[in-house]
């Protein structure tokens, strides 16, 4: 599976009442970081987001960090992909999730994608599995 890999400076900007990375603007890494990866595979203009299922937490991330999200499609349905996203900081992973994109027609109806995803690794066959439990609730 290819890992995408994206990075965002912490601004005072993207802060909330604490001092840390707020919420909201993590939310719109998490979900651009994920639909690189998906727009990796299937045309850009065909994906849109479905539902982001559990993006959770860690660790707080300061002003100032360097944020490094890793992305990749861990299952392909027949007109769905769900990515895994993932990011650390400080050697620690402070947020991780998985994103349910839906491939589209030109009237945004669901349509088949034709693609397939190979899990090799353990981690990957792991990821994949929860996507396909994702899915399914």
């Amino acid at each position: 599976m290819k890992v995408t890999t994206i990075h965002h400076l912490v601004k005072a900007g993207d802060l909330n009442h604490h001092g840390t990375l707020f919420a909201g603007r993590t939310a719109e890494w998490f979900v651009e970081a994920g639909f690189i990866a998906a727009a990796g595979l299937a045309q850009p203009e065909n994906i849109v987001c479905l539902k982001i299922h559990g993006m959770k937490f860690s660790h707080p991330v300061p002003k100032g960090a360097i944020l490094c999200l890793e992305s990749r499609v861990v299952f392909a349905g027949k007109t769905s992909l769900v990515t895994h996203v993932e990011s650390e900081y400080n050697d620690q992973i402070v947020l991780e999730g998985f994103i349910t994109f839906v491939n589209v027609d030109e009237n945004g109806r669901p349509a088949p994608h034709q693609l397939s995803i190979n899990a090799v690794t353990e981690e990957e066959r792991s990821l994949q599995k929860q996507a396909r439990q994702l899915i399914r609730s």
